[in-house]
């Protein structure tokens, strides 16, 4: 898992120095740590999400995170049988959302690193984003990971929605390279 993140790490393009700097530092811990994919890493970790939208790429699936109280994308902690970081954030899409049917952009979007208290003491969560699309009719199940979990238009996000979400979804609208859209599969 942890060659799987380096090698999607350096791989990937990214679209600014601010992401470019953050892709360095990722690139430093999981050199720097043998446990950097693990929540028993207490320094820190990474961390796998995902941005759940609908194929139209029109409305946003987020979920009411209990221990923040805001809405945030699907996500979570890389898991033993996870084979890469991309696969660990279509099967948090799939657990949080109920929805079986997710296609996941085949590179990261983009990186946040943050702080979170986890397992009682504080770290920090090296998230590794993806998009994830589903169909325009699928039914999201809301699991106990979550208080709500709620489709949005983008035309109509929450007020107080936290800055890396909406950072998260304009990085998802903003065409890359040639102008295509992110590829999904």
């Amino acid at each position: 898992m942890r060659a799987d993140a380096t090698a999607a790490l350096e791989a990937w393009l990214p679209p600014d120095e601010g992401q470019a700097r953050l892709r360095r530092e990722y690139l430093q811990f999981l050199a720097e740590h043998d446990d950097a994919m693990w929540r028993e890493c207490r320094i820190g970790h990474l961390t796998a999400s995902a941005i759940v939208m609908d194929e139209h790429r029109e409305r946003v699936l987020l979920t009411l995170h209990p221990k923040v109280g805001r809405w945030l994308q699907l996500g979570g902690h890389c898991e033993p049988d996870d084979p890469s970081l991309r696969e660990a954030a279509r099967r948090e899409a799939i657990e949080e959302s109920g929805i079986v049917e997710v296609l996941i952009s085949t590179v990261p979007i983009r990186l946040d690193r943050h702080p979170v208290p986890c397992a009682g003491s504080m770290s920090e969560h090296l998230d590794v984003q993806y998009l994830a699309t589903v169909r325009a009719d699928a039914c999201e199940v809301m699991s106990a990971e979550s208080d709500d979990l709620r489709w949005f238009p983008l035309t109509g996000l929450p007020e107080d929605l936290d800055g890396s979400v909406r950072a998260l979804i304009l990085a998802v609208m903003t065409p890359r390279d040639s102008g295509g859209q992110v590829p999904v599969s």
